[in-house]
């Protein structure tokens, strides 16, 4: 039995129950703060150096994959659940990025948060979110796995509304506070798919533990029969496999359930750089990968996910082309990348889904606290409409942000080429053409808005207010992690190098061979693997698409760096097109007219004033009112005259001799 395992998400939890318990006490200490956020940077760092630990026995084929009991959570006649956490290469893989980007980001709250009155509050809440993402990903189980979904979506909602009393500019939204209940209740709509999918897969299967259900699934196709008895229905599986991705689609931000990502900027940016870079965006991405097999029986399901996935990349990077906020471009980013992941595995591409999570980890969350780098040293502008110029007061935010940016748009050698062309190649070989088209001019909206945000950030004119705004570069606490993840974003691509740059030059892809033994059944079910042969077209493709990444790039540059071209000279440029891109297709505008207003309405009309008001209110004031008349009769024969009283008792006495005498 490997201890390190149940430490791995004991120590988060702890941290989460100490601070919350006893964290309040620090703030009487000079250094408190400080204590507080080494603590809790420490309760991360332990369980990514003992993942690491881990990582190197497996690696040395010392520890095998194996499911560790902590003990039976439920148990009710035939069905039961056990608190159980699954160490295998997918999992391992996750709880290194959770721990190691999680560790980096409560390094930098440090200094970002310093000055906040919530500091120890906000730790405690990180500290519970990495202890719900750990259960998440290392979970043996379906309902293990739903325990840290919900207890990510309960911690993001903390996090996204931590300053809940200051105003937010959103789309109808008013207030954080307000940016964290739709986020919150948006992902209720997938969750409640995830719960439907889960009671399927036990009525099919009898189990809900994952490697049952795999290993079920595939031996029903072949049997034609499920374990339960009934004739195998490839509908069925169809049936449950979307039902699990309408899940992915509320936690991993997919159309149509993308809404909530973007409001979530509300919150602290070490909130977005932790949600949205590597822990809670890609827990669909996790999931669709643990159950691979399911989406692999069916071929509608997985065409569902790869068209969603190649959508969602379109809107969310022609969306970001026109924000003007600097932490709603990386948003809009995500969203895109996250369509890209999906894409991935919507065709097969597991391998190369989960690659393109690792990178665009490194790079996003290095993008995230370079743009909340920024914002501390503007005080608090996000803006990028008032800046420019900040390379020369923010040397190393800005060095350490032009290395992630070249990195998500995809120029070689930095990490997210590797990756991204591993994508699009999936998706040409096995998907289609015109799905690896639409992709590409998603890639070049990256680069385009990416090089946007950094000329009109870093570069040009400063259009800042010098009187009141003094740029300055971030204490080290925040420059430290920038700097480690900008290393990360250069030489992260080298661990899944493609077959064809490899294959030449004898170097494996080490993380398509370390995924392979849990891919393995997945793959074999599709009747491929990953695409691996060398064709000159894939060369020609990876070509095309580095030189349409760089023509966005030196477009970007080109529009934004003249002087003379204001922030908005795109809006005059694009006309209505700008206005579409910028209401961001009027979405949010058609939810809340064809849902989120009706269902106000009904709640106000229907069940406030018709139910509750005439209803349920008319009953209680109606049976106060018939207890008040009663009582008013009878406070009427309590006059205190005793000869009324004695009156009373005399007639009484006639009454029950009358009715003794003639009964």
């Amino acid at each position: 039995m490997n201890t390190l395992v149940y430490l791995i998400p004991a120590l988060p939890l702890v941290g989460f129950v100490l601070l919350g318990l006893f964290g309040a006490k620090l703030n009487y200490f000079e250094k408190g703060k400080t204590l507080a956020g080494t603590f809790a940077s420490a309760m991360v760092g332990l369980p990514f150096v003992f993942a690491c630990l881990l990582f190197v026995q497996m690696s040395s084929g010392a520890l095998q994959p194996a499911t560790y009991k902590l003990f039976t959570w439920i148990q009710a006649g035939d069905f039961s659940i056990d608190l159980a956490y699954k160490l295998d290469q997918l999992s391992l893989l996750f709880t290194l990025i959770i721990t190691g980007i999680g560790f980096l980001i409560h390094v930098y709250s440090i200094g970002y948060m310093s000055h906040d009155e919530g500091f120890i509050r906000f730790f405690t809440y990180l500290n519970l979110f990495i202890f719900m993402m750990l259960n998440l990903v290392l979970a043996d189980n379906y309902v293990v796995t739903f325990l840290g979904w919900e207890g990510v979506g309960l911690a993001s909602f903390l996090l996204i509304g931590f300053w809940y009393d200051r105003e937010f500019a959103g789309t109808n939204i008013a207030w954080t506070g307000d940016a964290a209940k739709k986020a919150f209740i948006v992902n209720r709509i997938g969750d409640f798919g995830m719960l439907l999918a889960m009671f399927i897969l036990y009525v099919l299967f009898g189990s809900l533990r994952y490697d049952d259900v795999n290993t079920a699934a595939i031996a029903s196709q072949a049997k034609g029969v499920f374990p339960n008895g009934s004739a195998y229905s490839e509908g069925l599986i169809t049936a449950a496999a979307l039902l699990l991705f309408l899940g992915c689609t509320g936690k991993s931000a997919q159309a149509p359930l993308f809404v909530w990502l973007p409001d979530a900027m509300a919150g602290p940016t070490p909130v977005s750089a932790l949600i949205h870079a590597a822990t809670m965006v890609t827990s669909g991405i996790f999931l669709v990968a643990r159950t691979a097999p399911i989406f692999a029986l069916s071929h509608d399901a997985m065409n569902v996910v790869a068209v969603v996935g190649v959508i969602t990349a379109l809107l969310a990077a022609t969306m970001g082309l026109v924000q003007n906020d600097i932490k709603k471009v990386l948003a809009y980013s995500t969203v895109s990348q996250l369509g890209f992941m999906f894409a991935a595995l919507g065709v097969g591409a597991y391998t190369a889904a989960v690659f393109h999570v690792m990178t665009h980890a490194f790079f996003k969350a290095c993008l995230f606290l370079g743009s909340g780098s920024v914002i501390h040293g503007m005080h608090e502008e996000q803006d990028i409409q008032k800046m420019g110029g900040l390379s020369n007061y923010m040397p190393v935010t800005y060095r350490t942000f032009l290395i992630a940016s070249i990195a998500i748009a995809g120029i070689f050698p930095f990490a997210g080429f590797f990756s991204k062309d591993e994508i699009l190649w999936n998706v040409f070989s096995h998907g289609s053409p015109v799905m690896w088209g639409l992709l590409v001019i998603a890639a070049f909206c990256t680069a385009f808005y990416m090089f946007r945000l950094v000329s009109l950030t870093f570069n040009g004119t400063e259009r800042f207010d010098h009187k009141h705004v003094h740029p300055h570069e971030s204490p080290a606490t925040m420059t430290i992690p920038l700097i480690v993840l900008a290393v990360l974003s250069v030489v992260g691509g080298f661990l899944g190098i493609p077959h064809a740059l490899g294959a030449p030059l004898h170097i494996g892809n080490w993380i398509e061979h370390w995924l392979a033994p849990v891919l393995a059944p997945a793959h074999k079910v599709l009747g491929h693997g990953e695409a691996h042969e060398i064709h000159a077209i894939e060369y020609v493709l990876m070509l095309a698409s580095l030189v349409i990444a760089i023509i966005g790039i030196l477009l970007a540059r080109a529009w934004y760096s003249k002087s003379s071209e204001t922030p908005n000279s795109l809006a005059t440029s694009m006309g209505a097109l700008y206005n579409l891109l910028w209401k961001k297709y009027f979405i949010d505008e058609i939810y809340y007219g064809l849902i989120v207003n009706p269902m106000h309405k009904i709640a106000e009309t229907v069940v406030w004033k018709g139910a509750e008001t005439y209803g349920i209110d008319n009953v209680v004031n109606r049976s106060g009112s018939v207890v008040t008349a009663l009582a008013e009769v009878f406070r009427r024969t309590q006059s205190g005259i005793a000869q009324n009283y004695a009156l009373v008792l005399v007639i009484g006495i006639i009454a029950v001799m009358a009715w003794l005498m003639f009964s």
